[in-house]
């Protein structure tokens, strides 16, 4: 059990290196990572296209790199929008890795671009714990998941700089409680910041850009409430890996090097 442990975090040690030099070079080049991070049908998508033309139309250099298990799809949608746009074929895993992300980056990437816009596979398990040099991590979460996400992923909800809620035309029908969801996300990452948004009805758009371009001037993020916590030696680390990251059924989500 110990060896399983020790290897895990050895590959996440590894991924934060990556993490660290890919961010260091970005910044030099006045590039900003947004991760988003979401289940499968949340609609990230469907906002983040509806995002990327507002950057195009007000002259904002963005790209935008999306991944998935199999299929195209996604890029086709984000290349409507008219920006930089490429498509990242995991073969299977289910997250991207810091290393993944600087060689898909490498030579692809205009080197004016502001803002990369990171579309994760479409997970809340195994994303969670890959730092993929980003400066703004979001969250997103539809109205037709239920109040209870965040308690069902307190990694992902708890790590994030942002949570955003997508859909929220069909809240009503779907018998959303935003309140209960506030408080729940209050619960696991106190203080971070909710935004509503509907790609539908153009409700809220224009606020994760604006997010994403006050992190690229050197807003801090809101700090997650698990980016700090004391491990048994007495000090301080970056992030909680040693405990398991499940899908709540107890099952851990695989992952490899």
């Amino acid at each position: 059990m110990c060896r399983v442990v020790d290897l895990k975090q050895a590959v996440l040690a590894k991924n934060d290196r990556a993490a660290d030099t890919l961010r260091a070079e970005l910044t030099a080049r006045g590039t900003t990572v947004v991760n988003l991070l979401s289940s499968p049908g949340s609609g990230k998508t469907a906002l983040l296209e509806r995002e990327l033309v507002l950057a195009r139309e007000r002259s904002v250099p963005v790209a935008a790199l999306t991944a998935d298990l199999a299929t195209e799809n996604d890029a086709a949608r984000l290349a409507r929008s008219g920006v930089p746009v490429k498509q990242v074929l995991t073969d299977g895993l289910c997250h991207l890795e810091a290393g993944m992300l600087a060689r898909h980056v490498a030579g692809w990437l205009p080197d004016a671009t502001r803002l990369l816009f990171v579309e994760n596979v479409g997970n809340l398990v195994c994303p969670a714990s890959y730092d993929l040099g980003e400066t703004l991590r979001v969250v997103l979460a539809s109205v037709t998941e239920g109040e209870d996400k965040p308690l069902k992923y307190p990694t992902a909800f708890g790590l994030a700089h942002l949570v955003v809620v997508t859909k929220t035309d069909l809240a009503e029908a779907a018998a959303f409680d935003e309140a209960a969801f506030r408080a729940n996300v209050e619960r696991v990452n106190p203080g971070v910041e909710v935004l509503l948004t509907s790609a539908r009805r153009e409700f809220g758009l224009g606020a994760l850009l604006d997010r994403a371009l006050a992190a690229a001037d050197g807003a801090p993020p809101h700090m997650p409430v698990m980016a700090r916590q004391p491990h048994g030696d007495g000090h301080d680390h970056a992030h909680d890996r040693t405990h398991d990251h499940t899908d709540g059924s107890g099952v851990m989500a695989p992952s490899r090097s």
